[in-house]
């Protein structure tokens, strides 16, 4: 067997058309959506919408999972959003994660996050993995992070789709 290939992915910067197109030319066959709040706000990102996203993933052929225990919770969202004030960083214009954020991740999900079990949960038929949530750049959002401990548990390459 062959290990799965993870792939990074956010929504900042795609069009509709863009974002499941890059999906299809990278193979995609499991969508990992590890998001808190599986809501866009306006009409810009409303296909990132977990009704709409799902819908066109099944259409693809692409498996959904949601995986609710990748997703920073408040407490340590309220960190970055702290972080980025200081800074005067944009969510969407953010190149870098705080410390602050990154440790208070780490603590809630990554200490305990297992990337054998992550993929067995999966599935065998996981071979090109999505880690998806909202921001453009990888290192902005916690989706590097996991992708990170999943390339120092198992030594998978982690490639990134950027818009």
């Amino acid at each position: 067997m062959t290990n799965p290939e993870i792939i990074t992915i956010g929504v900042y910067g795609f069009t509709e058309s863009s974002f499941f197109e890059s999906l299809v030319k990278a193979k995609i066959d499991t969508f990992c959506d590890i998001r808190m709040r599986r809501g866009m706000r306006g009409a810009t990102y409303s296909f990132a919408n977990s009704q709409h996203l799902q819908t066109r993933l099944h259409e693809l052929g692409i498996r959904y999972f949601h995986v609710k225990e990748l997703a920073p919770n408040q407490e340590v969202r309220e960190k970055q959003k702290k972080s980025d004030k200081q800074t005067g960083d944009k969510k969407r214009t953010r190149k870098v994660l705080s410390q602050e954020f990154v440790e208070a991740y780490h603590v809630q999900c990554l200490d305990k996050f297992k990337a054998n079990e992550f993929l067995e949960k999966l599935g065998k038929d996981a071979k090109r993995i999505a880690l998806f949530c909202v921001e453009k750049d990888p290192t902005a959002c916690h989706r590097s992070l996991v992708a990170e401990k999943i390339n120092k548990e198992i030594m998978l390459e982690i490639k990134h789709i950027l818009p």
